[in-house]
């Protein structure tokens, strides 16, 4: 009969007992919420990772990202929304998905650079060196260099670009230049020839220099003859180019007997059509100034033109007497007529490093006789 109260006590027992392990566990769970901000939700949204170029983080949520060519104007309110995407406006960009609240500015290409790519809301401007500039590729493009040109005893191998300056190598003797291998039994022969001849044509000449002196001296009018002729149908400029003209050929007469065979030897035949020709104007920048207006005047430039780019840089001032005389002579234009020219003034080593350039940088070669 003793047995009932004591169930009574164990059972009262147990219920204060787990009373109080109720209220310890309530007390934990404030303290947790008041060390983390009352909110159990915000602890594990702040240890949320967005996706990369999918999301951007706002508020300790994801929100999607605007696409090209806009910017985010509003952030959203819920995670995975995307908020609201304005379009950049003028001269800005934004080149991929984003997250950004402007978009940025576009690239303005500076003074020694010339723009291949106008800027949009989705592509920046692209731009790149002025022709005769170049700036390497794994440099800091703060400024263009100036194109290298190569020095008297070198060839340019590779022309400046907008990334790569000229390459330049050391010229090859003349002698296996102009052949572009080693001289062999035919082109020896073939040298001798014309030393044999050069001479020969300088022994006649002296001997009749005399004769020539006493005529020019007996008739006056003879050099002036071609002047005259011409008054009645040519204008000022033509006569007095006709003038200069005359005045170079007495000077250097001697020469065209002396170079007459030379010039009837040297054949070349473009491998480009009349891209060939223009390409190779820039080889001509190496004619000595000093032979610059009797060369123009020897090719049919009139002294007006000559004179109307004597402000230009020596290089420059021959590449554009060139295309004068191109446009002038239009389809009749012959690179075998410049170099007949430079023979003719007595320049054959610049005739002969022409044809080398020409011939390596695969603008010419020789007609099929004369290889």
């Amino acid at each position: 009969m003793s047995t009932p109260p004591l169930s009574m006590s164990y059972i009262h027992l147990m219920v204060v007992l787990i009373w109080a392990l109720n209220t310890m566990a309530a007390a934990q769970s404030g303290l947790e919420m008041t060390q983390t901000g009352g909110s159990i939700r915000n602890r594990k949204q702040r240890d949320i990772s967005c996706r990369e170029n999918l999301e951007y983080p706002h508020d300790n949520i994801c929100c999607l990202n605007c696409p090209a060519g806009k910017y985010v104007k509003a952030y959203c309110t819920g995670a995975l929304e995307k908020g609201t995407c304005e379009d950049c406006d003028l001269d800005t960009y934004t080149e991929h998905d984003n997250g950004l609240r402007q978009c940025l500015k576009c690239t303005k290409c500076r003074s020694d650079q010339v723009t291949t790519k106008t800027c949009t809301i989705t592509q920046n401007t692209e731009c790149q060196c002025k022709p005769g500039y170049f700036c390497a590729p794994d440099q800091a493009c703060e400024v263009c260099k100036k194109c290298s040109r190569c020095k008297d005893n070198e060839v340019s191998v590779k022309n400046c670009t907008t990334t790569f300056n000229t390459v330049c190598e050391t010229r090859l003797p003349t002698s296996s230049t102009i052949s572009g291998k080693t001289p062999g039994p035919v082109f020896l022969i073939v040298v001798a020839v014309l030393g044999i001849t050069a001479a020969l044509a300088g022994v006649y000449w002296m001997r009749r220099k005399p004769f020539k002196r006493t005529d020019t001296q007996n008739n006056p009018s003879a050099t002036l003859k071609v002047v005259v002729d011409d008054q009645n149908n040519r204008s000022i400029e033509e006569r007095q180019n006709n003038q200069n003209a005359v005045l170079d050929d007495t000077q250097l007469y001697p020469l065209l007997e002396q170079t007459q065979a030379e010039n009837d030897l040297i054949k070349l035949v473009p491998l480009n059509g009349d891209e060939s020709l223009k390409k190779s104007f820039e080889l001509f920048e190496e004619l000595d100034v000093h032979y610059h207006n009797r060369f123009f005047r020897h090719i049919g430039l009139s002294d007006n033109a000559i004179k109307s780019t004597v402000h230009l840089h020596p290089e420059d001032r021959v590449y554009e007497l060139l295309k004068v005389w191109l446009e002038k002579v239009g389809m009749e234009a012959d690179m075998n007529d410049l170099i007949k020219a430079l023979n003719y003034l007595g320049q054959r080593l610049s005739a002969e490093n022409i044809i080398s350039k020409a011939i390596k940088n695969g603008y010419y070669e020789y007609a099929e006789n004369e290889k």
